[in-house]
Order: C-alpha cells, then structure tokens, then sequence
C-alpha cells in the first residue's frame, strides 16, 4: 500500500480483505477495483473495470465522485485494483485531476513520484483523456507515460 496523499492510498486486491493492516493505516473507505470485499463500517464502492480496456466516462466520474466525498468526510481512502499497478493508479490520477486541477500527466507525475509501481494502461490513460475532452492515441497515450517515468527516474 502506497500513501499517495495523507488521505489517499493506492493498493492491491490482497490488502482490501486484510482488516487489521487497513486499521492499523487507519483506511476508513475503499473504492475497490478487482472485486467486492466488504468490511465492517467502512463506505466501500466496487466498479467493474477491466485492465486494458476501455473505461467508460461514467465509471470515471462514480469512482472520482466517491473518492473525493469520501476525502470531504473525512476518511482515509484506499484505492485498490489486483495488483495495484493500472486501475488503481488511473483513478488516483483522476482525483488528483479534479481535486487538485491537475492535468493528467502532472497528475501521472505526481502519483509516479510517490509509487513507482504506478502504471496505468495506456488504453485506461486514452478513457480518461477523452472524459477530460481530450483524445489521445494509443503511441501518444504509450510514449507520454513513458516520458514522465523517465523524468521522474532521472531526477531522483
């Protein structure tokens, strides 16, 4: 599990049915990614997103609008896919576009910084681009992440 900001935290699957590790990070709300794991007290949205394909627009927008009530309540949110790698990141990427009106690379270099293990899928980097009125092809989407990585590797 990576602290991304002080109230959000990327994660895997493995860790969204091990309570006593999401007490003790103090985790009080989950959008999970991979499948339905309920826990006692805690708010908790699932969205069916498939790794590699296309996100629809309305998924982008429950699971941002989740994350971000979630934060103005005052809750420590995990967000939580298989491996932790690709969806999680892309919906960590989303709420820091809106919450903190970030473009989705900054958003990407920033959530890079604090996770090296952040890779979302270019085709998921393409959905969320085009909910944010902008379209990227496959190369462009590819080669944009590829640079902030590289960036980002360089500079540490």
């Amino acid at each position: 599990m990576y602290e991304i900001r002080d109230w959000l935290y990327i994660g895997k699957f493995s860790q969204t049915r091990n309570l006593s590790m999401l007490k003790q990070v103090g985790i009080t709300a989950m959008l999970q990614l991979a499948d339905y794991i309920p826990q006692p007290d805690m708010p908790i949205l699932y969205l069916d997103v498939t790794d590699g394909e296309s996100v629809p627009h309305d998924l982008i927008a429950e699971g941002v609008q989740f994350v971000r009530e979630q934060k103005q309540a005052s809750k420590r949110i995990l967000v939580a896919c298989g491996a932790g790698i690709s969806r999680s990141a892309l919906f960590v990427v989303a709420t820091l576009m809106e919450d903190e009106n970030r473009t989705l690379f900054d958003a990407y270099h920033e959530v890079y910084s604090m996770y090296r293990g952040a890779e979302p899928h270019p085709e998921l980097v393409m959905s969320l681009s085009s909910y944010h009125g902008t379209e990227l092809d496959l190369l462009e989407a590819w080669e944009a992440l590829h640079d902030v990585r590289r960036q980002v590797d360089t500079s540490h």
